[in-house]
């Protein structure tokens, strides 16, 4: 009878120890966020859309520095022709001129970031519901970031997917422009 319960005790054993050795192995991948936000060309075009805005918006306020720079050298020569009085009241209306473009510069650069901040914001969260997808339609239990803001120390080249959510994005965002380029045609033929 005891070897019975041996034997009994043994293969229950050898049953358990079979079913936590089959561990399902976690499918894992990493994206270098650096990297996809180069190569995304969405991130592109929003980020060229705003440095032609800050250049354009900035020719016409440099136009204004640059009247303002000669208002300001014409006034060192006239101020010693028109006398003491003209000078204190034309450097005062220099002075304001110059505080006054200097806000407008600051304006300039708040509005901008504040009008990309917003932008790259949606385009950050609709990456990340893109990459939530993936992971769930490839099966992966997790899928991490590198990059500035590095959350892995280490990945095998293997596990990147970077170029594979690059392509993803793209081909989503180019499929994006071009319904949107059908729907702006519809809308002028309707005219």
């Amino acid at each position: 009878m005891k070897k019975v319960l041996l034997i009994i005790a043994i293969s229950i054993s050898v049953v358990a120890c079979n079913q936590t050795a089959e561990v399902k192995e976690v499918k894992t991948a990493y994206v270098d966020t650096s990297v996809l936000m180069k190569e995304y060309t969405e991130a592109k075009d929003l980020e060229a859309k705003y440095k032609a805005q800050s250049e354009e918006k900035g020719r016409q306020l440099e136009a204004e520095i640059n009247r303002f720079k000669q208002d300001a050298a014409n006034f060192q020569t006239q101020a010693q022709a028109n006398g003491q009085a003209w000078a204190q009241q034309r450097g005062a209306e220099l002075q304001k001129r110059e505080q006054q473009l200097s806000y407008a510069q600051q304006a300039l650069a708040q509005q901008l970031q504040q009008e990309s901040s917003v932008e790259m914001d949606s385009l950050v969260s609709g990456v990340k519901k893109f990459i939530k997808a993936y992971g769930k339609e490839k099966g992966y239990a997790y899928i991490y970031g590198t990059g500035d803001a590095a959350t892995v120390l280490y990945a095998e080249d293997k596990y990147d997917i970077t170029k594979e959510i690059i392509k993803g994005l793209n081909d989503k965002y180019k499929s994006a422009a071009k319904t949107d380029v059908k729907k702006e045609e519809k809308t002028e033929v309707k005219k």
